[in-house]
Protein backbone atom coordinates (compact mmCIF):
# COMPACT_ATOMS: atom_id res chain seq x y z
CA UNK A 1 0.00 0.00 0.00
CA UNK A 2 1.44 3.40 -0.97
CA UNK A 3 2.04 6.21 1.48
CA UNK A 4 -0.63 8.34 -0.19
CA UNK A 5 -3.21 5.63 0.35
CA UNK A 6 -2.97 5.89 4.13
CA UNK A 7 -3.04 9.69 4.49
CA UNK A 8 -5.99 11.48 6.01
CA UNK A 9 -6.53 15.23 5.92
CA UNK A 10 -8.97 17.54 7.67
CA UNK A 11 -8.92 21.22 8.66
CA UNK A 12 -8.98 23.07 11.97
CA UNK A 13 -8.32 26.64 13.13
CA UNK A 14 -5.62 27.99 15.45
CA UNK A 15 -6.56 31.25 17.20
CA UNK A 16 -4.19 34.03 18.13
CA UNK A 17 -6.46 36.35 20.04
CA UNK A 18 -9.36 36.96 17.65
CA UNK A 19 -7.32 36.20 14.53
CA UNK A 20 -7.68 32.66 13.17
CA UNK A 21 -5.18 30.69 11.10
CA UNK A 22 -6.35 27.74 9.03
CA UNK A 23 -4.51 24.55 10.03
CA UNK A 24 -4.30 21.40 7.94
CA UNK A 25 -4.43 18.23 10.04
CA UNK A 26 -2.48 15.41 8.37
CA UNK A 27 -2.63 11.82 9.64
CA UNK A 28 -0.33 9.03 8.49
CA UNK A 29 -0.44 5.34 9.46
CA UNK A 30 2.95 3.63 9.38
CA UNK A 31 4.11 0.06 9.62
CA UNK A 32 6.36 0.51 12.66
CA UNK A 33 5.63 -0.19 16.35
CA UNK A 34 2.28 1.05 17.64
CA UNK A 35 2.25 4.64 18.83
CA UNK A 36 0.60 8.05 18.52
CA UNK A 37 2.83 11.03 17.69
CA UNK A 38 1.52 14.60 17.50
CA UNK A 39 3.67 17.15 15.63
CA UNK A 40 3.36 20.86 14.77
CA UNK A 41 4.12 22.84 17.96
CA UNK A 42 1.14 21.71 20.08
CA UNK A 43 0.83 23.10 23.62
CA UNK A 44 0.32 20.93 26.70
CA UNK A 45 -3.49 20.83 26.44
CA UNK A 46 -3.15 19.74 22.83
CA UNK A 47 -0.53 17.10 23.67
CA UNK A 48 -3.02 15.65 26.14
CA UNK A 49 -5.51 15.23 23.29
CA UNK A 50 -3.83 11.93 22.34
CA UNK A 51 -5.22 10.16 25.39
CA UNK A 52 -8.57 11.96 25.14
CA UNK A 53 -8.92 10.96 21.50
CA UNK A 54 -8.02 7.31 22.07
CA UNK A 55 -10.55 6.98 24.91
CA UNK A 56 -13.27 8.86 22.99
CA UNK A 57 -12.73 6.70 19.88
CA UNK A 58 -12.88 3.48 21.88
CA UNK A 59 -16.03 4.53 23.76
CA UNK A 60 -17.67 5.62 20.50
CA UNK A 61 -17.48 2.16 19.00
CA UNK A 62 -14.58 2.65 16.55
CA UNK A 63 -11.11 2.44 18.16
CA UNK A 64 -8.15 4.09 16.48
CA UNK A 65 -5.72 2.03 14.47
CA UNK A 66 -3.31 -0.20 16.43
CA UNK A 67 -0.48 0.71 14.08
CA UNK A 68 1.79 3.75 14.34
CA UNK A 69 -0.23 6.96 13.92
CA UNK A 70 1.52 10.25 13.16
CA UNK A 71 -0.49 13.47 13.14
CA UNK A 72 1.04 16.70 11.80
CA UNK A 73 -0.49 20.15 12.21
CA UNK A 74 0.47 22.43 9.30
CA UNK A 75 1.92 25.08 9.30
CA UNK A 76 4.39 23.52 11.71
CA UNK A 77 5.88 26.88 12.77
CA UNK A 78 2.56 28.14 14.18
CA UNK A 79 1.86 27.44 17.86
CA UNK A 80 -1.37 25.51 18.40
CA UNK A 81 -3.31 25.79 21.62
CA UNK A 82 -6.39 24.35 23.23
CA UNK A 83 -8.62 21.30 22.86
CA UNK A 84 -10.51 22.51 19.78
CA UNK A 85 -8.34 20.33 17.49
CA UNK A 86 -9.62 17.04 18.98
CA UNK A 87 -12.34 16.35 16.43
CA UNK A 88 -10.17 17.29 13.45
CA UNK A 89 -7.39 14.97 14.63
CA UNK A 90 -9.59 11.95 15.19
CA UNK A 91 -11.40 12.37 11.86
CA UNK A 92 -8.07 12.67 10.02
CA UNK A 93 -6.94 9.46 11.75
CA UNK A 94 -10.12 7.65 10.71
CA UNK A 95 -9.68 8.92 7.14
CA UNK A 96 -6.10 7.60 7.07
CA UNK A 97 -7.46 4.21 8.21
CA UNK A 98 -10.20 4.35 5.54
CA UNK A 99 -12.94 4.21 8.18
CA UNK A 100 -14.60 7.45 7.02
CA UNK A 101 -14.63 9.44 3.78
CA UNK A 102 -15.59 12.90 2.54
CA UNK A 103 -13.79 14.78 5.31
CA UNK A 104 -11.17 16.47 3.15
CA UNK A 105 -11.77 20.25 3.00
CA UNK A 106 -14.08 20.26 6.04
CA UNK A 107 -13.28 22.25 9.17
CA UNK A 108 -13.75 20.37 12.46
CA UNK A 109 -13.98 22.45 15.67
CA UNK A 110 -14.85 20.57 18.87
CA UNK A 111 -13.38 19.15 22.03
CA UNK A 112 -13.89 15.47 22.85
CA UNK A 113 -14.98 14.01 26.17
CA UNK A 114 -13.65 10.62 27.23
CA UNK A 115 -17.08 9.11 26.57
CA UNK A 116 -17.15 10.48 23.01
CA UNK A 117 -19.29 13.52 23.61
CA UNK A 118 -18.56 16.63 21.57
CA UNK A 119 -17.96 19.64 23.76
CA UNK A 120 -17.93 23.36 23.03
CA UNK A 121 -14.48 24.79 22.28
CA UNK A 122 -13.70 28.44 23.13
CA UNK A 123 -13.51 30.86 20.21
CA UNK A 124 -15.94 29.11 17.86
CA UNK A 125 -17.18 32.36 16.31
CA UNK A 126 -13.78 33.83 15.34
CA UNK A 127 -12.65 30.36 14.24
CA UNK A 128 -15.59 29.99 11.86
CA UNK A 129 -15.05 33.54 10.61
CA UNK A 130 -11.44 32.62 9.77
CA UNK A 131 -12.53 29.43 8.02
CA UNK A 132 -15.11 31.22 5.88
CA UNK A 133 -12.66 34.01 5.03
CA UNK A 134 -10.18 31.34 3.90
CA UNK A 135 -12.73 29.81 1.54
CA UNK A 136 -13.80 26.82 3.65
CA UNK A 137 -17.41 27.42 4.72
CA UNK A 138 -18.27 23.81 5.68
CA UNK A 139 -17.82 23.45 9.43
CA UNK A 140 -18.54 20.63 11.88
CA UNK A 141 -18.99 21.58 15.54
CA UNK A 142 -20.54 20.33 18.76
CA UNK A 143 -24.31 20.68 18.87
CA UNK A 144 -24.10 23.28 21.63
CA UNK A 145 -21.79 25.38 19.43
CA UNK A 146 -24.00 25.28 16.32
CA UNK A 147 -25.99 28.45 17.10
CA UNK A 148 -22.81 30.43 17.62
CA UNK A 149 -21.13 29.08 14.48
CA UNK A 150 -24.22 29.85 12.40
CA UNK A 151 -23.90 33.56 13.16
CA UNK A 152 -21.15 33.84 10.55
CA UNK A 153 -22.58 34.79 7.14
CA UNK A 154 -21.88 32.14 4.52
CA UNK A 155 -21.02 29.36 6.97
CA UNK A 156 -22.55 25.92 6.41
CA UNK A 157 -22.67 24.42 9.88
CA UNK A 158 -23.38 20.86 11.02
CA UNK A 159 -23.72 20.19 14.74
CA UNK A 160 -23.42 16.79 16.42
CA UNK A 161 -23.75 15.57 19.99
CA UNK A 162 -21.18 12.77 19.89
CA UNK A 163 -18.27 11.33 17.94
CA UNK A 164 -20.42 8.27 17.23
CA UNK A 165 -22.87 10.47 15.28
CA UNK A 166 -20.03 12.15 13.36
CA UNK A 167 -18.54 8.79 12.34
CA UNK A 168 -21.87 7.56 11.01
CA UNK A 169 -22.49 10.86 9.16
CA UNK A 170 -19.25 10.39 7.21
CA UNK A 171 -19.75 6.77 6.20
CA UNK A 172 -18.21 5.02 9.19
CA UNK A 173 -19.73 1.90 10.74
CA UNK A 174 -18.99 2.04 14.45
CA UNK A 175 -20.29 -0.47 16.94
CA UNK A 176 -22.81 0.76 19.49
CA UNK A 177 -20.96 3.17 21.79
CA UNK A 178 -19.73 1.72 25.04
CA UNK A 179 -20.73 4.86 26.90
CA UNK A 180 -24.50 4.55 26.76
CA UNK A 181 -24.87 8.02 28.23
CA UNK A 182 -23.75 9.48 24.92
CA UNK A 183 -26.74 8.20 22.98
CA UNK A 184 -29.29 8.69 25.74
CA UNK A 185 -28.10 11.88 27.34
CA UNK A 186 -30.16 15.03 27.63
CA UNK A 187 -29.93 17.83 25.04
CA UNK A 188 -26.61 19.64 24.79
CA UNK A 189 -25.59 21.64 27.80
CA UNK A 190 -25.96 25.33 27.27
CA UNK A 191 -29.62 25.18 26.21
CA UNK A 192 -30.74 25.51 29.80
CA UNK A 193 -28.19 28.24 30.39
CA UNK A 194 -29.44 30.12 27.36
CA UNK A 195 -33.02 29.80 28.56
CA UNK A 196 -32.06 31.03 32.00
CA UNK A 197 -30.12 33.90 30.47
CA UNK A 198 -33.07 34.79 28.26
CA UNK A 199 -35.42 34.79 31.25
CA UNK A 200 -33.07 37.09 33.14
CA UNK A 201 -32.84 39.43 30.16
CA UNK A 202 -36.61 39.48 30.00
CA UNK A 203 -36.74 41.03 33.48
CA UNK A 204 -36.60 44.67 34.50
CA UNK A 205 -34.38 46.94 32.42
CA UNK A 206 -33.04 50.14 34.02
CA UNK A 207 -34.96 53.16 32.71
CA UNK A 208 -34.16 56.87 32.83
CA UNK A 209 -37.61 57.62 34.25
CA UNK A 210 -36.40 56.13 37.54
CA UNK A 211 -33.83 58.90 38.00
CA UNK A 212 -35.16 61.73 40.16
CA UNK A 213 -34.12 65.24 39.13
CA UNK A 214 -30.62 65.59 37.63
CA UNK A 215 -31.86 67.26 34.46
CA UNK A 216 -28.41 68.58 33.52
CA UNK A 217 -26.81 65.15 33.95
CA UNK A 218 -29.65 63.53 31.99
CA UNK A 219 -29.03 65.99 29.14
CA UNK A 220 -25.30 65.23 29.26
CA UNK A 221 -26.11 61.52 29.02
CA UNK A 222 -28.36 62.12 26.01
CA UNK A 223 -25.59 64.04 24.23
CA UNK A 224 -23.10 61.29 25.06
CA UNK A 225 -25.40 58.61 23.66
CA UNK A 226 -26.09 60.60 20.48
CA UNK A 227 -22.44 61.21 19.61
CA UNK A 228 -20.60 58.32 21.28
CA UNK A 229 -18.81 60.61 23.76
CA UNK A 230 -17.03 59.72 27.03
CA UNK A 231 -18.42 61.06 30.32
CA UNK A 232 -17.19 61.96 33.80
CA UNK A 233 -19.88 62.24 36.49
CA UNK A 234 -18.63 63.88 39.69
CA UNK A 235 -20.81 64.33 42.75
CA UNK A 236 -21.47 63.39 46.34
CA UNK A 237 -22.52 59.86 47.33
CA UNK A 238 -26.14 59.01 46.58
CA UNK A 239 -26.59 61.72 43.96
CA UNK A 240 -27.41 59.17 41.23
CA UNK A 241 -24.15 58.78 39.31
CA UNK A 242 -24.35 54.99 39.17
CA UNK A 243 -28.05 55.04 38.28
CA UNK A 244 -27.34 57.35 35.36
CA UNK A 245 -24.43 55.25 34.07
CA UNK A 246 -26.43 52.02 34.25
CA UNK A 247 -29.14 53.58 32.08
CA UNK A 248 -26.83 54.74 29.29
CA UNK A 249 -27.01 51.40 27.36
CA UNK A 250 -30.79 51.76 27.23
CA UNK A 251 -30.54 54.94 25.14
CA UNK A 252 -27.77 53.77 22.82
CA UNK A 253 -28.68 52.69 19.27
CA UNK A 254 -28.53 48.97 18.41
CA UNK A 255 -25.13 47.71 17.28
CA UNK A 256 -24.52 47.56 13.54
CA UNK A 257 -23.75 44.18 11.94
CA UNK A 258 -19.96 44.52 12.02
CA UNK A 259 -19.79 45.75 15.62
CA UNK A 260 -22.28 43.11 16.75
CA UNK A 261 -20.18 40.36 15.16
CA UNK A 262 -16.99 41.70 16.76
CA UNK A 263 -18.60 42.05 20.20
CA UNK A 264 -20.00 38.53 20.00
CA UNK A 265 -16.63 37.15 18.83
CA UNK A 266 -14.94 38.62 21.92
CA UNK A 267 -17.58 36.92 24.08
CA UNK A 268 -16.90 33.67 22.24
CA UNK A 269 -13.34 33.62 23.59
CA UNK A 270 -14.71 33.25 27.13
CA UNK A 271 -15.61 29.65 26.32
CA UNK A 272 -19.25 29.88 27.41
CA UNK A 273 -21.58 29.04 24.50
CA UNK A 274 -24.54 30.84 26.08
CA UNK A 275 -22.62 34.15 25.86
CA UNK A 276 -22.32 33.95 22.06
CA UNK A 277 -25.39 31.97 21.01
CA UNK A 278 -26.86 35.03 19.30
CA UNK A 279 -25.52 38.30 17.96
CA UNK A 280 -25.20 40.99 20.60
CA UNK A 281 -27.40 43.84 19.40
CA UNK A 282 -27.87 45.76 22.65
CA UNK A 283 -24.90 47.80 23.79
CA UNK A 284 -22.85 45.78 26.33
CA UNK A 285 -22.26 47.14 29.83
CA UNK A 286 -19.13 46.35 31.82
CA UNK A 287 -18.57 47.65 35.35
CA UNK A 288 -15.37 46.17 36.85
CA UNK A 289 -14.65 46.66 40.55
CA UNK A 290 -12.08 49.30 41.48
CA UNK A 291 -9.73 46.55 42.66
CA UNK A 292 -9.46 45.22 39.07
CA UNK A 293 -5.93 44.65 37.80
CA UNK A 294 -4.58 45.96 34.52
CA UNK A 295 -4.95 42.48 32.99
CA UNK A 296 -8.60 42.36 34.07
CA UNK A 297 -9.34 45.77 32.61
CA UNK A 298 -7.40 45.86 29.33
CA UNK A 299 -6.55 42.15 28.94
CA UNK A 300 -3.57 39.96 29.67
CA UNK A 301 -2.49 36.67 31.17
CA UNK A 302 0.23 34.15 30.43
CA UNK A 303 0.74 32.87 26.91
CA UNK A 304 -1.62 34.56 24.47
CA UNK A 305 -3.26 37.50 26.27
CA UNK A 306 -7.01 37.22 26.88
CA UNK A 307 -9.49 40.09 26.42
CA UNK A 308 -10.32 42.29 29.39
CA UNK A 309 -13.35 44.34 30.39
CA UNK A 310 -12.44 47.07 27.88
CA UNK A 311 -12.81 44.60 24.99
CA UNK A 312 -15.90 42.95 26.46
CA UNK A 313 -17.44 46.45 26.45
CA UNK A 314 -16.77 46.87 22.70
CA UNK A 315 -19.72 48.69 21.15
CA UNK A 316 -21.11 49.58 24.57
CA UNK A 317 -20.24 51.14 27.91
CA UNK A 318 -17.27 50.68 30.24
CA UNK A 319 -18.31 52.10 33.61
CA UNK A 320 -15.67 52.73 36.26
CA UNK A 321 -17.44 53.55 39.51
CA UNK A 322 -15.31 55.21 42.20
CA UNK A 323 -12.78 55.90 39.44
CA UNK A 324 -10.13 57.54 41.69
CA UNK A 325 -9.98 54.31 43.71
CA UNK A 326 -8.56 52.48 40.67
CA UNK A 327 -4.80 52.20 40.37
CA UNK A 328 -3.61 55.17 38.34
CA UNK A 329 -1.55 52.97 36.00
CA UNK A 330 -4.66 50.91 35.28
CA UNK A 331 -6.65 54.02 34.41
CA UNK A 332 -3.90 55.43 32.20
CA UNK A 333 -3.77 52.14 30.30
CA UNK A 334 -7.13 53.15 28.82
CA UNK A 335 -5.69 56.19 27.04
CA UNK A 336 -4.55 54.25 23.98
CA UNK A 337 -7.83 52.37 23.32
CA UNK A 338 -9.79 55.59 23.88
CA UNK A 339 -7.97 57.05 20.88
CA UNK A 340 -7.66 54.00 18.60
CA UNK A 341 -10.68 51.86 19.48
CA UNK A 342 -8.50 48.75 19.84
CA UNK A 343 -6.04 47.19 22.28
CA UNK A 344 -2.82 45.52 21.15
CA UNK A 345 -1.21 43.29 23.79
CA UNK A 346 2.35 42.07 23.31
CA UNK A 347 3.70 38.94 24.95
CA UNK A 348 6.79 36.81 24.33
CA UNK A 349 4.59 34.27 22.54
CA UNK A 350 3.09 36.88 20.21
CA UNK A 351 0.92 39.98 19.93
CA UNK A 352 -2.87 40.03 19.82
CA UNK A 353 -5.30 42.80 18.95
CA UNK A 354 -8.80 43.08 20.39
CA UNK A 355 -11.47 45.62 19.41
CA UNK A 356 -12.19 48.10 22.22
CA UNK A 357 -14.41 50.86 20.86
CA UNK A 358 -16.40 51.67 24.00
CA UNK A 359 -17.89 54.69 25.73
CA UNK A 360 -16.08 55.36 28.98
CA UNK A 361 -18.15 56.56 31.93
CA UNK A 362 -16.22 57.60 35.04
CA UNK A 363 -17.96 58.26 38.35
CA UNK A 364 -16.08 60.06 41.10
CA UNK A 365 -16.67 61.69 44.47
CA UNK A 366 -15.28 65.21 44.94
CA UNK A 367 -12.95 64.01 47.73
CA UNK A 368 -12.11 60.82 49.70
CA UNK A 369 -14.95 61.27 52.19
CA UNK A 370 -17.35 62.22 49.41
CA UNK A 371 -18.80 65.32 51.01
CA UNK A 372 -16.54 67.97 49.52
CA UNK A 373 -19.04 69.12 46.89
CA UNK A 374 -21.27 72.19 47.20
CA UNK A 375 -20.55 74.08 50.43
CA UNK A 376 -18.52 71.11 51.71
CA UNK A 377 -19.64 71.72 55.30
CA UNK A 378 -19.47 68.00 56.17
CA UNK A 379 -16.06 67.41 54.52
CA UNK A 380 -13.15 66.64 56.86
CA UNK A 381 -10.51 65.93 54.17
CA UNK A 382 -7.30 67.91 54.18
CA UNK A 383 -6.17 69.75 51.09
CA UNK A 384 -3.37 67.21 50.64
CA UNK A 385 -5.84 64.33 50.77
CA UNK A 386 -8.03 66.02 48.19
CA UNK A 387 -5.10 66.65 45.84
CA UNK A 388 -3.91 63.06 46.09
CA UNK A 389 -7.43 61.81 45.46
CA UNK A 390 -8.10 63.93 42.38
CA UNK A 391 -4.59 63.26 41.03
CA UNK A 392 -5.60 59.61 40.47
CA UNK A 393 -7.46 60.88 37.39
CA UNK A 394 -4.54 62.14 35.33
CA UNK A 395 -4.77 65.18 33.07
CA UNK A 396 -4.08 63.18 29.87
CA UNK A 397 -6.93 60.78 30.75
CA UNK A 398 -9.42 63.55 31.55
CA UNK A 399 -8.41 65.36 28.37
CA UNK A 400 -9.90 62.41 26.47
CA UNK A 401 -13.23 62.63 28.32
CA UNK A 402 -15.54 64.86 26.28
CA UNK A 403 -18.27 65.53 28.86
CA UNK A 404 -17.43 66.39 32.49
CA UNK A 405 -20.40 67.34 34.65
CA UNK A 406 -21.18 67.69 38.32
CA UNK A 407 -24.10 65.67 39.67
CA UNK A 408 -25.50 67.61 42.65
CA UNK A 409 -27.28 66.05 45.60
CA UNK A 410 -30.99 65.51 45.00
CA UNK A 411 -33.31 67.73 47.03
CA UNK A 412 -36.39 66.45 48.85
CA UNK A 413 -38.84 67.96 46.36
CA UNK A 414 -37.34 66.05 43.42
CA UNK A 415 -36.99 62.83 45.39
CA UNK A 416 -40.51 62.72 46.85
CA UNK A 417 -42.53 64.24 44.01
CA UNK A 418 -42.98 60.82 42.40
CA UNK A 419 -42.65 62.35 38.95
CA UNK A 420 -39.56 61.14 37.14
CA UNK A 421 -38.15 62.57 33.94
CA UNK A 422 -38.59 61.23 30.44
CA UNK A 423 -38.27 57.49 29.98
CA UNK A 424 -35.49 55.87 27.96
CA UNK A 425 -37.73 55.19 24.97
CA UNK A 426 -38.60 58.89 24.60
CA UNK A 427 -34.95 59.93 24.82
CA UNK A 428 -33.94 57.21 22.36
CA UNK A 429 -36.52 58.51 19.87
CA UNK A 430 -34.56 61.78 19.73
CA UNK A 431 -31.17 60.08 19.63
CA UNK A 432 -31.83 57.71 16.70
CA UNK A 433 -32.46 60.49 14.11
CA UNK A 434 -29.29 62.26 15.29
CA UNK A 435 -27.32 59.03 14.88
CA UNK A 436 -28.73 58.58 11.36
CA UNK A 437 -27.66 62.12 10.44
CA UNK A 438 -24.14 61.37 11.61
CA UNK A 439 -23.96 58.10 9.71
CA UNK A 440 -25.03 59.79 6.48
CA UNK A 441 -22.64 62.72 6.88
CA UNK A 442 -19.65 60.62 7.97
CA UNK A 443 -20.03 57.68 5.58
CA UNK A 444 -17.52 59.18 3.05
CA UNK A 445 -14.91 59.05 5.85
CA UNK A 446 -15.74 55.46 6.83
CA UNK A 447 -17.11 56.64 10.18
CA UNK A 448 -20.50 56.63 11.88
CA UNK A 449 -20.23 58.70 15.12
CA UNK A 450 -19.10 62.24 15.83
CA UNK A 451 -16.78 61.14 18.63
CA UNK A 452 -14.54 59.40 16.08
CA UNK A 453 -14.02 62.29 13.63
CA UNK A 454 -10.27 62.89 13.10
CA UNK A 455 -9.00 66.25 14.34
CA UNK A 456 -7.55 67.09 10.92
CA UNK A 457 -10.99 66.83 9.33
CA UNK A 458 -12.41 69.12 12.01
CA UNK A 459 -9.71 71.74 11.35
CA UNK A 460 -9.41 71.88 7.58
CA UNK A 461 -11.90 69.48 6.04
CA UNK A 462 -15.56 69.88 5.10
CA UNK A 463 -16.56 69.42 8.74
CA UNK A 464 -14.61 72.45 9.96
CA UNK A 465 -16.82 74.80 11.99
CA UNK A 466 -16.94 78.42 10.89
CA UNK A 467 -14.62 80.79 12.84
CA UNK A 468 -17.47 82.95 14.13
CA UNK A 469 -19.23 79.89 15.55
CA UNK A 470 -16.17 78.45 17.25
CA UNK A 471 -14.91 81.77 18.64
CA UNK A 472 -15.58 80.71 22.23
CA UNK A 473 -13.57 77.53 21.88
CA UNK A 474 -10.73 79.36 20.12
CA UNK A 475 -10.56 81.88 22.97
CA UNK A 476 -10.45 79.05 25.54
CA UNK A 477 -7.58 77.49 23.59
CA UNK A 478 -5.66 80.78 23.56
CA UNK A 479 -6.14 81.12 27.34
CA UNK A 480 -4.74 77.56 27.77
CA UNK A 481 -8.08 76.43 29.19
CA UNK A 482 -8.26 73.84 26.41
CA UNK A 483 -5.57 71.69 24.88
CA UNK A 484 -5.51 71.03 21.15
CA UNK A 485 -7.10 67.67 21.86
CA UNK A 486 -9.72 69.30 24.08
CA UNK A 487 -10.50 71.83 21.34
CA UNK A 488 -11.14 69.01 18.86
CA UNK A 489 -13.41 67.27 21.35
CA UNK A 490 -15.43 70.45 21.81
CA UNK A 491 -15.89 70.58 18.03
CA UNK A 492 -17.14 67.00 18.02
CA UNK A 493 -19.56 67.79 20.83
CA UNK A 494 -20.80 70.82 18.89
CA UNK A 495 -21.61 68.63 15.91
CA UNK A 496 -23.62 66.33 18.18
CA UNK A 497 -25.54 69.32 19.56
CA UNK A 498 -26.38 70.34 16.01
CA UNK A 499 -27.52 66.82 15.15
CA UNK A 500 -29.82 66.68 18.17
CA UNK A 501 -31.56 69.89 17.10
CA UNK A 502 -31.65 68.75 13.44
CA UNK A 503 -29.38 71.54 12.19
CA UNK A 504 -27.13 71.33 9.14
CA UNK A 505 -24.08 72.84 10.86
CA UNK A 506 -23.10 73.83 14.40
CA UNK A 507 -23.68 77.42 15.47
CA UNK A 508 -22.12 79.45 18.28
CA UNK A 509 -24.79 78.20 20.70
CA UNK A 510 -23.73 74.59 20.01
CA UNK A 511 -20.06 75.37 20.66
CA UNK A 512 -20.96 77.23 23.86
CA UNK A 513 -23.05 74.29 25.07
CA UNK A 514 -20.19 71.92 24.24
CA UNK A 515 -17.77 74.12 26.23
CA UNK A 516 -20.17 74.05 29.17
CA UNK A 517 -20.27 70.26 29.12
CA UNK A 518 -16.45 70.16 29.17
CA UNK A 519 -16.43 72.06 32.48
CA UNK A 520 -17.45 70.72 35.85
CA UNK A 521 -19.88 72.70 37.96
CA UNK A 522 -17.17 74.10 40.24
CA UNK A 523 -16.05 76.34 37.39
CA UNK A 524 -12.76 74.58 36.74
CA UNK A 525 -11.97 73.47 33.26
CA UNK A 526 -11.14 69.77 33.09
CA UNK A 527 -9.23 69.91 29.90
Amino acid sequence: MSAAAVMGRTLAVALTGMHGHLVEVEADIGQTLPGFVLLGLPDQSLQESRDRIKAAARNSGLPLTRRHLTVNLVPAALHKRGPGFDLGIVMAAYAADRQVHGVHGLVFLAELGLDGRLRHAPGILPSVMAAVDSGYPDVVVAEESADEASLVPGARVRGFRSLHEVIRAFGGEPEPPLASAVAARAPASGGEDRATSASLKGGHEPDLSEVSGQFEARFALEVAAAGGHHVLLEGSPGAGKTMLAERLPGILPPLDDQTALEATAVRSLTGRPQDAARLIRRAPFQAPHHSASMAALVGGGSGIARPGAASLAHGGVLFLDEAPEFDRRVLDALRQPLESGAITLHRSSGAVRYPSRFQLVLAANPCPCGWGGGRGSKCRCTSLQRRRYTAKLSGPLLDRVDIQVTVPAVDAAALTSGAGGEDSATVLSRILPAVERQATRLSPFGLSRNAHIPAAVLRDGPLAIEPRARAGADAALDRAELTARGHARVMRLAWTMADLRDADRPEAEDVDAALYLRRRGDGENAA
